[in-house]
């Protein structure tokens, strides 16, 4: 079930925007996000023919003027991953061809993000490249919702609007009442997010899994710093893939006595096996944003889905109105 966030923002007017300047357009990655997105802002989504040759080759046409506009394009890069990249390019092509006078790529999930440094001899560095490739099809503009890692926003020399979705995670954590909550890293390299997450519930304890990664989803979890003994644990991550991390780590709080264990994350990628890992039995709760769509056929009962449509429109709202954007989260 998608649940709407608990989070309400407020914009100073309502969010009712000059549709003579603003255009807002989606690929087919996440449509039903997007419809929400353009339901807050009180606009509806601008028509665009998105056809498939037989040989995969993607066609595109805006199917309006542009001409002068601010033009927002709302597509993840989510599974199939090649595919919605390169629709994005696309798309971004057409607009600057159509003349628009602006487009930001609101990007929710950004694919390729992992590999953001070198490490080890003769790798690619594709968060760059992607980087590369959208300002290169013509974006004057970046949205993206938590990144991998916070030093992709220097991979861009065009303006990034970097925004959170642990918000509304924190507010339904929040809202659940929980007692003796500790907050716990996944690993060593997502302690400052999880300990900006301990912060906003009420300066919560926090616990680090130290754990060694032997090959690319694959993790061997080691020990556990921190005390986590008849209490509730909350695992935050900015994604979950094939989830063996995130289970491995519950696992090794139930043995360290953890009287419950929560999972959330803002990214909900679900590559096999998450699901039959996820819906084992090791947590109580597995609750996630909308950045990615989740189909039916990857729903378990103990999965929550909360919408981040409202922090995303808001976003393009003040974006648009030359607003800050950082007073939002502060």
């Amino acid at each position: 079930m998608i649940r709407s966030a608990t989070l309400t923002l407020q914009p100073t007017v309502l969010p009712i925007v000059d549709n003579n300047r603003l255009r807002l357009f989606s690929g087919s990655a996440n449509l039903p996000l997007a419809q929400e997105i353009a339901r807050y802002l009180g606009m509806d989504l601008g028509p665009m023919i998105r056809k498939q040759f037989a040989d995969g080759e993607l066609y595109v046409q805006i199917q309006e003027s542009i001409r002068g506009c601010d033009v927002y394009l709302i597509q993840p890069n989510c599974h199939p991953v090649n595919d919605h990249l390169m629709e994005l390019l696309i798309v971004i092509d057409a607009c600057r061809r159509a003349s628009a006078r602006q487009i930001t790529a609101v990007i929710p999930y950004y694919g390729y993000a992992r590999a953001d440094r070198k490490t080890a001899g003769r790798e690619s560095i594709t968060a760059k490249l992607v980087a590369n490739l959208v300002t290169g099809a013509g974006a004057n503009r970046v949205l993206a919702m938590d990144l991998h890692s916070s030093q992709i926003q220097g991979y861009f020399d065009i303006p990034l609007d970097h925004v959170y979705g642990t918000p509304v995670l924190i507010d339904y954590i929040a809202s659940k009442q929980l007692s003796d909550i500790v907050v716990v890293s996944p690993d060593v390299g997502g302690v400052a997010r999880a300990r900006a997450f301990a912060k906003k519930l009420n300066d919560a304890p926090l616990a680090i899994i130290d754990k060694r990664r032997q090959a690319h989803n694959v993790a061997q979890v080691m020990n556990l710093i921190g005390d986590v003994a008849g209490k509730t644990a909350v695992l935050v991550d900015d994604m979950i893939d094939t989830a063996g991390t995130i289970v491995e780590g519950a696992r090794l709080l139930r043995t360290e006595g953890a009287r419950q264990v929560y999972a959330c994350a803002t990214h909900a990628v679900f590559s096999h096996p998450a699901v039959e890992r996820l819906s084992s039995g090791v947590f109580e709760e597995v609750i996630v944003t909308n950045t990615i769509p989740v189909p039916e056929a990857k729903r378990f009962p103990q999965l929550t889905v909360l919408s981040v449509a409202n922090i995303l429109g808001e976003t393009i709202w003040r974006v648009h109105e030359d607003s800050s954007v950082s007073s939002m989260f502060r």
